[in-house]
């Protein structure tokens, strides 16, 4: 009697692999996996009862070497869950026709070399400048238009009351002006008279 193990087999692993932009990223990975119960003959007799071995690693290496080919270093970043699809869609066509199911598979992380990590770190900081220099651009506009409004209902403001004040004005410089020309004169109707200047508002009692 010989056993095939036919629950769920848990396994990592990683490996190197090029990107399609020529970077070297380092890949690890974790896979379940399982024995189709219909296929334990099989997997004995052509796998000598060690599909991880025989199988399972190197259709993973095999499989994220050539899916992390389609991709750019920076689109394996953006696109994980579809670099992850990809991996997985590649998997199955490699490993279902031993009888072996995959049941999950993740990606728990990439890495990449030091100069393209400082790479991606001064492409961040510079995304993250250029947002901060357009919101204060913004900021400025919106400060801008808010102060124009504010001169406008200002000046406004001010012409409406001068509108309103000048007539009372005038008025009220006739007044002074007149009661100041009534402080300064003496009482004494002028000698001599021209036709064009007119005696002072002198009033005289009434006749009884």
């Amino acid at each position: 009697m010989h056993l095939v193990p036919v629950s769920i087999q848990k396994g990592e692993g990683d490996g190197d692999a090029a990107s399609r932009d020529m970077q070297t990223v380092h890949t690890k990975v974790a896979i379940n996996y399982h024995v189709r119960p219909d296929a334990v003959v099989s997997v004995f007799r052509d796998l000598g009862n060690e599909p991880r071995d025989r199988i399972i690693v190197p259709s993973v290496q095999e499989a994220v070497k050539a899916v992390t080919a389609k991709f750019t270093a920076e689109e394996l970043i953006s696109r994980r869950s579809e670099v992850r699809d990809n991996i997985v869609a590649a998997l199955k066509e490699r490993i279902t026709r031993h009888g072996l199911i995959v049941d999950e598979f993740s990606i728990i992380n990439f890495n990449f070399s030091r100069t393209f990590n400082d790479a991606i770190e001064a492409k961040t900081t510079a995304d993250q400048l250029k947002m901060k220099a357009e919101r204060d651009l913004q900021r400025i506009d919106v400060e801008g238009r808010q102060k124009i409004s504010r001169a406008r209902a200002e000046a406004d403001s001010l012409a409406l009351q001068r509108a309103q004040v000048m007539p009372e004005l005038l008025r009220l410089r006739e007044n002074e002006n007149q009661a100041k020309a009534i402080e300064k004169w003496d009482g004494k109707l002028p000698t001599m008279m021209s036709a064009s200047a007119p005696l002072p508002f002198i009033g005289a009692p009434s006749a009884k």
